[in-house]
């Protein structure tokens, strides 16, 4: 079946124009987020590693090499099973660093330029013949089918396509805290077209040349030849060689890694694709032994590298046909737009801002997103042009073993950054060399020749062409690399800045840093960024470190301005590469070079680092970190405050209790000056380190929850070396529960002194009393007057009033002496209100009684008109002339409730808690003793009920006074108590 030029170009772009479509929805947000970063669609976008080799080539290497084929998916597999050893580590290194492409990884490794020129050059050139293999994939496919001569134009069309495609929605951001999502989303869905086409062929090739998998089963039988020939690569010597470069290139390869490290969105996406990329990758290989079988037995015409569209042609239908063209379209499109971004980037880093001169003039992010989109185009460019010289000289399978082996010149280089810190940059440069030397003479320039075999010191190079030869180039290339990286870097010396660069690589860094920031405040950081990055991008810098750290603009502590400092070289490493990155927050955000100062203001930058380098030690290291925890959880657990001052007057340290004691954080705290603290916490602590005294006791703490007492102690901590100007440490205790004790104590003696005079009080006065008793009894028998009885009344009452107050003395709360009986609340009201009234100030008062007339409840009525007298005079104390008291009373099943309500100005909030404090009153010397409503909650607690003062409720002012009781139950003839 063949196609005219017009359709295929036709198919072709609708086919891009449906990836823009996609890339555009997921950018705009038409698809939900919940599907953008499921991990399915993360592995799913790994499918670039499946290019136009996979789709095409595999079944040609499958003819020629039998089931070696599948060793190029069985390297990946390998990879991707040591994912927590091997992938894991290097996403957190690239997420923590902001390492955008494996040339940055390298050249922060190494602190080296020449580490990521070097690397940038190798991939590069070893790319560029894989990125022409695309182009040409997609030439050959449409000749096949149309069947006329190469036609360059669709060539030039697509080149065109995927470049728009890549400038737009590849090159959007320029800093990698931004994730392409519209990029991932169309290269996951490129995968599924490419592995559906893939699968929906192979399940025709059965069909059509074997009637089905029966079919299939009974051809092979009746030609052994054909499964001998395909069984017979299982020998293979090369096997472990092609399995290596598969593994290299799984997670080495550009396009491959900027999906799997730089645009991976969740750790959970890497977990999943351990298994999932694998499962995928088995899809694809189940594919190809169908696909060539079908191919032989149908006896195709097109090259072994294009039996898909041979069997799909052979299908009659020209949707399948168009379908399996358009997912060849996928593995080529794919792979050239990840790959260029991927190359763009490093070339950017490591080869053209080195000599480009920015100004603080330009827009900066203006200026790097169009220097990438240039440098995207010529990367296209340059593949195409690669194709026009490639003409047919090598298959698919040979240029894509061609750019593995270049790949695989880095695995001794990863395995050092991850599991050998003593290696070197000149030993990795050197090693690199040797390795990219043997790989450009053996594989890729005898690939380029069209003047016949080459030959160097008698050795024929040409067979290294042959795929089974790759796995001994493979062992040799690599072996020799890693021997002289070895080599060299046992005979050579790390720089400071390599070594710290090493430790940071596996999570140890543990060097103090070597200054403070002399910026005081990031403001001043922004100033001092500008005249390099421009305003504009130096203040969206110094925000986005702010908030990537959790600080405020009026940030001024030390040891955070250096934190600040680190994250913004993180940043400029995700835009501009770590090595310029560096020399720029070198140059702009310089540090004091008092290393003593810093020392002392960067304690806590230090601790975190341990922190995070747990584990990480070994030998006498990690027994000496684990002396240090122990020491450190000694002052986390101590149940006294715990602060550290440096001599620049900055904490250093805050433990957990401080934290309990001031209701301030260790992260608000550490780094500040004491001053800056909330008060009264800074004037306190800064006070007493002015002082000439070691030890201050009980100082009074005013606090929003009432007073507390604090004792401090101080003490120097002498400075690395034995100098005397140390850190200063202050020891804060909580002695408030000391001091209450010590004030109830004392009460409680100013109580017992009361009693003992209440006692004498009684005594003396109790004869009197007597004496006029007598007399008024005698009075009212002679003259029956009824002063006379008042008299007696008044002086009973004077009598029970002694009692009571020789009761609460006695006893603290005392018991009653007398025993609680049925009494009705209305006599007992009115007498209080009589009473009450003999004051002048509580003739302007109104008093509205609201009393059922059986309300009853167990006391005695004598001591309950004192407790009503005291909460009455209370309320006419606060109210104003005119103002109410309400009584009012209400039955419940087993008690009564008494609610005494007035008009008054209310009791204030901070004093409410204390007016049932004996001797506590806010009357003047003179005129109240406060201890009315103390013997009042007395009396009412002894028998068996509750007083409570709060604000009343809906009004802004006045107070309810609620008292309850038990009932008793009054009857025609008598009043009985009630039982619940």
């Amino acid at each position: 079946m063949t196609f005219s030029l017009g359709g295929l170009f036709v198919a072709a772009i609708a086919y891009l124009s449906l990836l823009f479509l996609i890339a555009h929805a997921s950018e705009r947000g038409w698809i939900p987020e919940a599907v953008i970063r499921h991990p399915a669609v993360y592995v799913l976008s790994l499918g670039v590693y499946a290019t136009t080799w996979s789709y095409y080539g595999s079944v040609g290497f499958a003819a020629n090499a039998g089931i070696t084929y599948a060793t190029i998916y069985i390297g990946v597999t390998l990879a991707f099973a040591l994912t927590p050893v091997l992938l894991m580590p290097l996403l957190r290194l690239t997420r923590r660093h902001q390492l955008t492409s494996i040339a940055d990884l390298f050249a922060f490794r190494f602190d080296s330029r020449a580490a990521g020129i070097l690397v940038t050059l190798m991939l590069l050139t070893g790319s560029l013949p894989y990125l022409a293999l695309q182009i040409r994939a997609v030439s050959e496919s449409t000749q096949v089918l149309s069947g006329e001569s190469p036609p360059h134009l669709v060539a030039v069309v697509f080149c065109v396509m995927v470049t728009g495609f890549a400038t737009i929605f590849g090159a959007r951001h320029v800093t990698p805290r931004e994730k392409h999502s519209g990029l991932v989303a169309a290269i996951a869905f490129e995968s599924l077209v490419k592995l559906a086409a893939l699968l929906l062929v192979a399940w025709l090739a059965v069909e059509l040349a074997f009637g089905g998998p029966a079919g299939l089963g009974d051809w092979l039988v009746d030609n052994p030849d054909r499964l001998e020939a395909f069984q017979a690569g299982a020998a293979s010597p090369e096997w472990t060689g092609l399995i290596f470069l598969a593994f290299a290139a799984a997670f080495l390869l550009p396009r491959q890694f900027h999906m799997l490290f730089t645009e991976n969105l969740q750790d959970q996406g890497m977990r999943t694709a351990s298994w999932g990329f694998p499962l995928f990758l088995l899809l694809l290989a189940m594919a190809i032994p169908p696909l060539m079988w079908a191919g032989q037995a149908m006896g195709l015409s097109t090259p072994a590298d294009y039996t898909v569209l041979g069997v799909a042609g052979e299908s009659g239908s020209a949707a399948v046909v168009l379908f399996t063209y358009l997912g060849g379209i996928s593995a080529a499109s794919a792979m050239i737009i990840v790959s260029t971004l991927a190359l763009s980037s490093m070339c950017l880093n490591h080869l053209v801002l080195p000599v480009m001169r920015i100004t603080g003039r330009q827009d900066l992010y203006r200026t790097l997103r169009w220097t990438r989109r240039a440098l995207i185009a010529a990367v296209i460019a340059a593949g195409y042009l690669f194709y026009l010289s490639l003409e047919r000289t090598e298959g698919l399978v040979s240029w894509g073993l061609i750019s593995f082996l270049a790949m695989a010149q880095l695995i001794p280089g990863v395995l050092a950054v991850l599991y050998w810190p003593g290696a070197t940059r000149q030993g990795f440069v050197s090693g690199l060399l040797a390795g990219g030397t043997i790989w450009g003479v053996a594989a890729l320039l005898p690939a380029l020749s069209t003047m016949g075999p080459i030959r160097i010191i008698g050795l024929d190079l040409s067979v290294a062409q042959s795929p089974a030869h790759f796995g001994a180039l493979a062992f040799w290339s690599v072996a020799t690399n890693a021997l002289v990286f070895t080599a060299v870097s046992l005979l050579t010396r790390q720089a400071p800045r390599e070594s710290e660069a090493a430790s940071a690589c596996r999570e140890v860094s543990t060097r103090i840093p070597a200054g403070s920031v002399i910026a005081e405040s990031p403001a001043q950081m922004v100033d001092q960024l500008a005249p390099v990055t421009g305003l504009p991008a130096a203040r969206a810098e110094i925000a986005k470190g702010l908030e990537d750290l959790d600080l405020a603009w009026t940030e001024n502590r030390p040891d955070r301005l250096q934190q600040l400092r680190e994250q913004v070289r993180r940043n400029l490493s995700g835009m501009m590469g770590p090595v310029l990155a560096r020399d720029i927050v070198d140059e702009c955000l310089r540090l004091d070079a008092d290393s003593r100062s810093a020392v002392a203001q960067n304690v806590r930058m230090i601790e975190e680092r341990l922190e995070r380098a747990r584990g990480g030690f070994q030998g006498i290291a990690a027994e000496l970190d684990a002396l240090r925890r122990y020491h450190r959880q000694i002052l986390e657990d101590l149940p006294l405050g715990v602060v550290a001052v440096t001599p620049a007057g900055r904490i250093a340290r805050w433990n957990p209790a401080m934290d309990q004691m001031t209701g301030i954080s260790a992260g608000r705290a550490l780094g500040r000056s004491m001053i800056e603290l909330p008060e009264p916490w800074g004037e306190l602590l800064s006070g007493f380190i002015g002082e000439d005294e070691s030890h201050a006791y009980k100082r009074p703490v005013v606090l929003a929850g009432g007073t507390r007492w604090m004792s401090l102690h101080k003490a120097m901590i002498g400075a690395p070396g034995g100098t005397p100007n140390g850190d200063r440490l202050l020891l804060l205790e909580d002695v408030t529960d000391v001091q209450r004790l010590e004030n109830e104590l004392a009460h409680s003696e100013r109580l017992a002194s009361i009693g003992r005079l209440a006692a004498g009080v009684a005594h003396e006065i109790g004869n009197p009393i007597t004496g006029i008793a007598c007399l008024a009894q005698e009075l009212r028998e002679d003259r029956a007057d009824d002063h006379a009885r008042q008299i007696l009344e008044q002086t009973e009452r004077i009598s029970h009033i002694v009692q009571t107050l020789v009761d609460y003395a006695h006893a603290g709360r005392g018991e009653a002496s007398t025993r609680p009986e049925p009494t009705a609340l209305q006599p007992v009201v009115e007498e209080a209100e009589r009473l009450v009234r003999l004051n002048p100030r509580s003739r302007g008062i109104v008093f509205i009684p609201r009393l059922p007339g059986d309300a009853a409840v167990m006391a005695d009525h004598q001591r309950l008109v004192q407790v009503l007298v005291n909460v009455y005079s209370n309320a006419v104390d606060a109210c104003d002339p005119g103002g109410e008291i309400t009584t009012v009373a209400r039955l419940q099943r087993d008690g009564v409730s008494l609610r005494i309500l007035d008009t008054g100005h209310g009791i204030p909030s901070g004093i409410r808690d204390k007016v049932m404090e004996p001797f506590f009153t806010t009357k003047t010397p003179g005129h109240g003793t406060g201890l009315g409503l103390a013997l009042a909650q007395n009396i009412i607690s002894n028998y068996g009920g509750s007083l409570r003062i709060q604000p009343r409720r809906g009004r802004s002012g006045g107070t309810e006074v609620m008292i309850r009781l038990p009932r008793a139950q009054i009857t025609d003839r008598e009043v009985e108590p009630v039982h619940g």
